[in-house]
């Protein structure tokens, strides 16, 4: 129903306001009667088999929800109803900030793809804080990066204040350097200044009695030899792992006209690069850590490719809003079908 009458309409209006349309539509129906067991009786697969533990945490399928779709912590209840075993919000910012002008979104229709250039837009980490804490059983990952204004001397401060604010409200973190659509920051991706913002979180994370675990976001546009010293920063500073991959900058094999709009391409045609950074991080480290694998998934093959490169749990953004909720459910059964549980 989704692809065949509910997207070809969405589709004739603004991106942007189709995703707050689409958020306010998705809360209202949720507080129906019946409507909440209906999304779950057509989405969740409840099997055993599907719980997967990584980094210490057992979550109930590895299919998850990519950060910013739920930038701000609004939604995250009423979407793991549509069968996601994880949600992680963010980013999230020390600050509030409106991100970037509009128009800021964009659809690639004929490459099945969406350019945006939010610019990290949210109402600041204390916000989503409070709608954290009425949170009752939701995995929930917390996406951090800085603030537009702060200047990459000062990042570590802004990446300090966020993990703090957000430490006993979600039950992993993730390192977000890797955005092209915040002026100079995927500068912090360099093995130096990236080792030490690991490494401060990291104590700051050792310190605590519980520690929860570490990741860190990735571009796909890494070179071999940066990816190398990826794995090494990873080994270095002993975080849990590594999200691949975040949107790309290229533009290259791309059919529409919107191609031209700056930006992070993400959908379909990061499918193959994605792959090939999952399995390069995962042989060269030789598996040393766990991945999630993100970008292009538009299929249950999509998903399981990145699990047989080495990724443990996959995550949807662009692939859930060209082809709706039912993906999820087409991924858990196709896991399920492959014995790879």
């Amino acid at each position: 129903m989704y692809k065949l009458i509910l997207r070809p309409i969405l589709f004739w209006f603004d991106p942007e306001k189709v995703h707050y349309f689409t958020f306010s539509l998705i809360r209202t129906l949720s507080k129906i009667p019946g409507f909440t067991s209906l999304f779950k009786s057509l989405y969740e697969v409840n099997d055993k088999r599907l719980e997967t533990e990584v980094f210490g945490l057992k979550f109930k399928n590895p299919v998850g929800l990519a950060a910013g779709f739920d930038k701000d912590a609004k939604l995250y209840k009423e979407l793991s109803n549509f069968g996601f075993g994880f949600i992680e919000i963010g980013t999230l910012t020390p600050k509030g900030q409106e991100g970037n002008p509009k128009k800021r979104l964009f659809r690639l229709k004929e490459d099945q793809a969406i350019v945006n250039r939010m610019g990290f837009n949210n109402g600041g980490v204390k916000e989503a804080v409070e709608r954290l804490k009425q949170n009752n059983g939701v995995l929930i990952g917390g996406n951090i990066g800085k603030n537009k204004l702060t200047p990459n001397e000062d990042a570590v401060k802004d990446y300090e204040i966020c993990f703090d604010a957000l430490y006993d409200f979600v039950d992993y973190f993730v390192v977000n350097v890797s955005s092209p659509n915040t002026p100079n920051l995927r500068a912090l991706q360099d093995k130096e200044p990236l080792t030490q913002l690991l490494q401060t979180l990291q104590d700051k994370n050792l310190a605590r009695p519980k520690q929860k675990p570490i990741l860190l976001k990735i571009a796909p546009d890494l070179t071999n030899e940066q990816l190398l010293d990826i794995i090494d920063i990873v080994n270095q500073t002993k975080i849990a792992g590594v999200i691949a991959t975040n949107t790309t900058i290229s533009r290259e094999g791309l059919k529409s006209i919107n191609k031209i709009e700056m930006g992070g391409l993400s959908g379909k045609p990061l499918t193959k690069r994605s792959t090939e950074v999952i399995r390069f991080l995962s042989e060269k480290s030789n598996k040393s850590f766990p991945i999630i694998g993100v970008g292009g998934i538009h299929t249950a093959e999509d998903a399981i490719e990145k699990l047989e490169a080495g990724a443990s749990l996959v995550q949807l953004y662009t692939g859930f809003i060209y082809e709706g909720p039912a993906l999820v459910k087409a991924i858990n059964q196709k896991i399920l079908k492959e014995k790879r549980v």
